[in-house]
């Protein structure tokens, strides 16, 4: 059964920083990691993916340059006011079709609440 657990969440001021982390059990092979996030009011949206096997990344415009993913963390620098949201990691356990999209995704962690004040 495949489980994944976020941590590292928490608030911090304008232009800090925070990693998440997201531990995953129950899963192997090559696969699809993502982080998504949910604001008040707001849909789920991606802000980044990694294929675990090959190393590829892809960013939402948003956060470009700003986060960096990696198979377990996503490491969050220059945050702003509009990253408050909830954060997602999530799996899909085939190497390929991972866009930036919920849908795609078929297991998810229970999140963890970032808050950036400015």
């Amino acid at each position: 059964q495949v489980q994944l657990v976020e941590s590292g969440g928490g608030s911090v001021q304008a232009r800090g920083s925070l990693t998440l982390s997201c531990a995953a059990s129950g899963i192997g092979g090559s696969y699809c990691m993502a982080w998504f996030r949910q604001a008040p009011g707001k849909e789920r949206e991606g802000v980044a993916r990694i294929i675990t096997g090959s190393g590829s990344t892809i960013y939402a415009d948003s956060v470009k340059g700003r986060f960096t993913i990696s198979r377990v963390l996503l490491q969050m620098n220059s945050l702003k006011p509009e990253d408050t949201a909830m954060y997602y990691c999530a799996a899909r356990t085939l190497s390929y079709g991972c866009a930036l999209d919920p849908v795609y995704y078929n297991y998810w962690g229970q999140g963890t609440q970032v808050t950036v004040s400015s």
